[in-house]
């Protein structure tokens, strides 16, 4: 029978690359590396210890948009917690300071007050997203972490996080606005378009991101939650 979802366990491993380039991204962040041949989903995430429901429940969201009511069962908790941990890296470490690097390198000839408030407002958005996702790692997934050993602890639950989850992604659409109508007209043209590409996608992947934590974490936290607080009045 053919499958509901778009990918399946025995779908070749690269033809989720050739379809779509984005899940090169979500492969690197569940530890999986190229130079699997032509083994299929199920083969490649048994073979590099990743769990193949997590995988394939996040590829599928991502492509698709959208969640299915049976997917919830099919997440390993851990493995997409991992995946969280790595995106975080990947932007902090990695995404965001490369694009700071080209919009220096952009404006570098002009040292005007267009200039100083486009890195200004960069520097201000990149602080914000950090603050965002140290809290998460500090506290939201650690708080997780306890949960999954069945211990609850007080004055938190996941609708603490989740009602104050910003969009940090937003705040790059006035980036945007402001390099495409008042960049300067010294500046390097390709590296700004550069900047500009990269900015775009930057904010795809934090939209994808956010929506991965409110549509997949938060659902399968909350019925933990009830998991653990049955446990406890079983006690």
């Amino acid at each position: 029978m053919e499958s509901k979802y778009h990918y399946s366990p025995d779908r070749k491993m690269a033809s989720l690359i050739a379809d779509d380039y984005r899940l090169i991204q979500v492969m690197t962040r569940f530890g999986i590396h190229v130079g699997f041949g032509d083994m299929t989903v199920s083969e490649v995430c048994q073979a590099q210890g990743v769990d193949c429901g997590t995988f394939l429940t996040v590829v599928n969201f991502i492509v698709d948009g959208y969640t299915h009511a049976d997917m919830a069962g099919t997440i390993s908790i851990g493995s997409l917690l991992q995946y969280l941990k790595q995106s975080h890296t990947y932007f902090l470490d990695y995404l965001l300071p490369s694009i700071r690097r080209k919009l220096l390198d952009g404006i570098k000839t002009d040292t005007g007050e267009v200039s100083f408030l486009i890195l200004k407002f960069f520097d201000e958005y990149v602080t914000k997203v950090r603050i965002h996702m140290e809290y998460e790692d500090r506290t939201v997934f650690r708080y997780i972490e306890s949960l999954m050993e069945n211990i609850e602890l007080p004055n938190f639950n996941i609708h603490t996080y989740s009602d104050y989850h910003e969009e940090v992604s937003s705040s790059l659409h006035e980036l945007k606005s402001i390099i495409i109508k008042y960049g300067p007209v010294d500046a390097d043209v390709n590296l700004l378009n550069d900047v500009l590409y990269d900015i775009y996608r930057c904010e795809e992947e934090l939209e994808s991101h956010c929506l991965i934590e409110d549509e997949l974490l938060v659902p399968a936290i909350v019925s933990l939650e009830r998991e653990t607080a049955a446990k406890g009045g079983d006690r």
